[in-house]
């Protein structure tokens, strides 16, 4: 019997991709003059990818310390729009955290920058479902690395991780934890532990482990 579940955000919780396309758009149009176009498809390929890998992605000509300061930009006006709008929930998401967390307590990790775990739990009143988080922003670690601390911290010993992306899997992987594909997600992966087609399907599939 498992002991924990850890999440990760984008793609496994909800989608804010849509949003944040909008967002990034402005923002660089507003450093730059010019719209790079970014779709909710163009995020959707660079999510769950840390910061600098993304910011490298989308802006290949730019300096570094450019692609940086525009991630920033990107990233103040994503937060400002998604709390006048959240990013979708996947279907049955709140049902089924109200049935896991009477059994197991859940967790969040996520690859992305500081304060926006914090931010999808206030649009939605969501602290009381989530025991503790942790994400890049916070440590400057990998996600296995923040899979782990979160781990020893909690003192979880037989934990499942769910994500939907390779780069969850091979994070679980090198943290020792078996992994869920949410297959809803944003990308296919090879060989998970456990596949859920749904959210609302992880309340048998974590009885297999």
């Amino acid at each position: 019997m498992i002991d924990g579940i850890i999440f990760d955000l984008d793609g496994t919780l909800w989608d804010s991709t849509g949003v944040c396309a909008k967002a990034w758009n402005h923002a660089v149009e507003k450093a730059t003059g010019k719209n790079p176009g970014f779709t909710a498809a163009t995020l959707k390929a660079q999510f769950g990818k840390l910061v600098p890998v993304i910011a490298a992605n989308l802006f290949p000509k730019e300096s570094t310390k450019r692609q940086l300061e525009l991630m920033d930009l990107c990233v103040e006006e994503e937060h400002r729009q998604l709390r006048l709008t959240p990013g979708a929930l996947y279907p049955g998401l709140e049902d089924t955290l109200k049935t896991l967390q009477e059994k197991y307590p859940l967790f969040i990790v996520s690859n992305s920058q500081a304060g926006y775990i914090e931010l999808f739990l206030e649009d939605f009143d969501f602290h009381h479902y989530f025991k503790d988080h942790l994400c890049a922003g916070d440590t400057n670690l990998p996600k296995n690395e923040n899979i782990t601390i979160i781990k020893e911290k909690h003192h979880l010993e037989a934990c499942v991780y769910v994500g939907d992306t390779n780069g969850d899997h091979d994070a679980s992987l090198k943290s020792g934890t078996p992994f869920i594909h949410a297959a809803y997600g944003f990308e296919k992966v090879a060989n998970p532990d456990g596949v859920i087609k749904s959210f609302s399907d992880l309340l048998t599939v974590v009885e297999n482990f």
